[in-house]
């Protein structure tokens, strides 16, 4: 275990972001501070807060043992901000860079093993808990929902995911949790930085379960064979 870990996350992928810096002195992983980004404006303000957060605690970026980057689900053009500025953060002093995902981080966070987050289009970012002790994620609408097993239990955080859940899995309890935030991302990422578990920073990309507009409105129709 590192005696002191002085770890930065960046999390844009919701409806608002947040930043957060956190150190790890001996055992005991402490928030130095944290910084609300709200709407979609991102790009114009991250980088600013990020290094306004680093002033506030009197540390540098070289200083930082790793970057924490919340890869998705969410938002194409929030996780892509986000993405972004971490890659510029961690590429001049080589940074190492841990990569979580939303959903995880918010069935950290609340205690349940599954975790749902509203995608829109009548659609959930479904996290579920598996024997094995990992998570498997996946994009749910109502029929895709009608044939997994009901989980007991389901963290979330919007009302569009619960009203979906509570439509088709109506036995499961749904429990109500604040939406999960970059000092939440800290917490999970701190037992990966100490066992290395780094991406590498020039494939580092977006946990999006789903597919983009241009992907899907812009591939053209398969032409039918025309009679011989």
């Amino acid at each position: 275990m590192l005696e002191r870990m002085l770890l930065l996350a960046i999390d844009t992928c919701g409806p608002d972001g947040s930043i957060a810096l956190g150190q790890q002195l001996f055992g005991k992983f402490h928030i130095l501070g944290d910084a609300h980004l709200s709407g979609r404006r991102y790009s114009e303000t991250l980088i600013g807060e990020a290094i306004g957060l680093l002033r506030m605690a009197e540390v540098h970026l070289a200083s930082l043992s790793a970057i924490v980057a919340v890869n998705g689900p969410g938002s194409f053009t929030g996780v892509r901000v986000g993405l972004s500025a971490v890659k510029g953060l961690a590429e001049g002093n080589r940074t190492p860079v841990v990569a979580v995902s939303r959903l995880e981080v918010l069935a950290s966070a609340s205690g349940v093993p599954c975790a749902a987050l509203d995608a829109h289009r009548h659609e959930v970012f479904l996290r579920l808990a598996e024997a094995s002790g990992a998570g498997r994620e996946l994009l749910a609408g109502a029929a895709e929902l009608a044939t997994i097993p009901a989980p007991p239990r389901v963290a979330y955080c919007d009302e569009g995911a619960a009203a979906l859940l509570a439509a088709a899995w109506p036995a499961t309890e749904l429990v109500k949790v604040p939406a999960p935030t970059a000092a939440d991302a800290l917490m999970l990422a701190v037992p990966r930085v100490d066992a290395g578990e780094f991406v590498d920073v020039a494939l580092l990309d977006g946990h999006y379960l789903r597919r983009s507009d241009a992907e899907i409105f812009g591939e053209k129709p398969t032409a039918e064979p025309k009679g011989e």
